[in-house]
């Protein structure tokens, strides 16, 4: 055992072939990886990585476990079981950042990267994993358990890592049955900490209230009744920082910039080789090259006198002098609208002005509890204390009459995206795009003020 002085969890001990898969290149590229991205240029204390959040989310992967395995014997949960989940939840996040190519997904490279590691792990030593008891059925589990779920609550059981007996084993690192895992467990606690946000969700106390109940015929990781209130401050808290750190208006703009600067510079990963010429958009094809891609390349562009990043480094210069896009406004939208209709009505609204409406683009901000426009709650599943081993959903009345009637809501923001004006000019600018985005809302949406 190993073990780490955690800022979140305190000392936590880790198995030796965690500790063996973390002393690797491709685990170890997480340092490089910020938590929050450019969320980061907001909150100066956002400067937490990867890394240590995938070791957090190991720790708490092997405390759920333990607790159901001690308060639940007749589940029979294993060694094997135990220490591949926890492997899951230190490897979760070996393929990120996720915003890349389009349609993309990172647990898809995480497979690939826990692939990598596993072949070099048995380069060195090719009984690695027998010595610790595991065979390749168990790499198949834990693989699934990085993908997540594959397999609806009424559909047949398509896993071949595990029996449908243990279910439950699969809600626990990525749980797309109600979004209850290890995973938001750890980064609501460890992001709220670095932002600075308060967060009222206790994951201690809900741990040790955890439960396996078979409902519908499969067995569920289930709460005590009386931690409802809990749950709901759970997923009140994953709004919470979207709508004040992940979805911050200025925050967006710079992701924004960041991903337009990787667009440019779509470009030779390896400077001095020209012989190893591969663009950013090509080093997803294989983990190798992936495992080069950090958020060290924003400075590899910053300090390239490459003419082909000419453009890219222009971006990521108006990033660190702070010229970014100046905010407009933000309504929120009283009727569903697409992107398209909102883009269209602007730009004819736009056009009755002196601008120009490609310096004036729209965005669209998601924010809800974790299930779109649904209730989180009556996807989790409740057990009672004169009833442990029975469980279903509860309302939403039962849990609080104060909850909300709606549980997500649309913004629409409009920033203006020249930044090398004087600030005379500027301000006119200014001035004319805040008045237009008025008259806008008011037309629009029936709102009289946004802002």
């Amino acid at each position: 055992m190993k073990i780490f002085n955690d800022p979140i969890h305190g000392h936590i001990a880790l198995h030796p072939l965690l500790v063996k898969i973390i002393d690797t290149p491709q685990f170890q590229r997480l340092r490089h990886l910020k938590q929050l991205g450019g969320t980061y240029l907001v909150y100066p204390g956002a400067s937490h990585n990867r890394f240590e959040h995938s070791i957090g989310v190991a720790y708490l992967a092997g405390r759920l476990v333990k607790v159901l395995h001690d308060n639940q014997p007749e589940l029979k949960i294993t060694k094997q079981d135990f220490l591949c989940v926890q492997i899951a939840g230190l490897c979760h996040d070996l393929g990120l950042p996720d915003d890349i190519p389009e349609n993309w997904k990172h647990e898809q490279m995480s497979v690939l990267m826990f692939d990598d590691i596993v072949k070099s792990l048995k380069a060195e030593n090719e009984d690695v994993l027998k010595e610790h008891g595991l065979d390749d059925k168990d790499v198949t589990f834990i693989k699934e358990l990085i993908e997540g779920a594959k397999t609806s609550e009424a559909s047949k059981w398509s896993y071949e890592g595990r029996d449908e007996e243990k279910s439950f084993l699969y809600e626990i690192v990525a749980n797309k049955q109600n979004g209850i895992d290890v995973d938001k467990w750890d980064y609501f606690a460890r992001d709220c900490h670095h932002l600075g946000i308060r967060n009222s969700f206790d994951h201690l106390r809900l741990l040790k209230f955890a439960r396996v109940c078979k409902v519908n015929k499969r067995n569920h990781i289930c709460f005590r009744d009386k931690e409802a209130d809990n749950v709901y401050d759970m997923f009140r808290t994953r709004y919470t920082l979207h709508r004040q750190a992940y979805q911050h208006k200025i925050a967006n703009i710079v992701e924004d910039m960041l991903s337009e600067a990787l667009l440019l510079a779509d470009r030779d990963l390896h400077q001095d080789k020209p012989e190893d010429m591969l663009k950013i958009s090509e080093a997803i094809k294989t983990a190798e090259d992936y495992s080069k891609l950090t958020d060290e390349i924003f400075e590899q562009i910053l300090s390239s006198t490459s003419p082909n990043l000419e453009k890219a480094r222009d971006v990521l210069v108006k990033v660190v002098k702070r010229k970014l896009p100046k905010f407009v406004g933000e309504a929120r939208l009283t009727i569903k609208k697409s992107k398209e209709e909102l883009t269209e009505t602007w730009k004819a609204a736009v056009q009755k002005t002196s601008l120009n409406v490609k310096d004036l683009p729209v965005y669209v901000v998601d924010l809800d509890h974790g299930m779109k426009d649904k209730n989180p709650i009556e996807k989790v599943y409740f057990y009672s204390k004169r009833k442990p081993n029975e469980a279903s959903a509860i309302k939403d009345y039962q849990v609080s009459s104060f909850l909300p009637k709606k549980f997500n809501e649309e913004l629409v923001r409009v920033y203006y995206k020249i930044t090398d004006e004087n600030k005379e000019e500027e301000k006119k600018k200014m001035d004319e795009a805040e008045k237009c985005f008025q008259m806008w809302c008011a037309d629009n949406f029936g709102l009289q003020k946004c802002g």
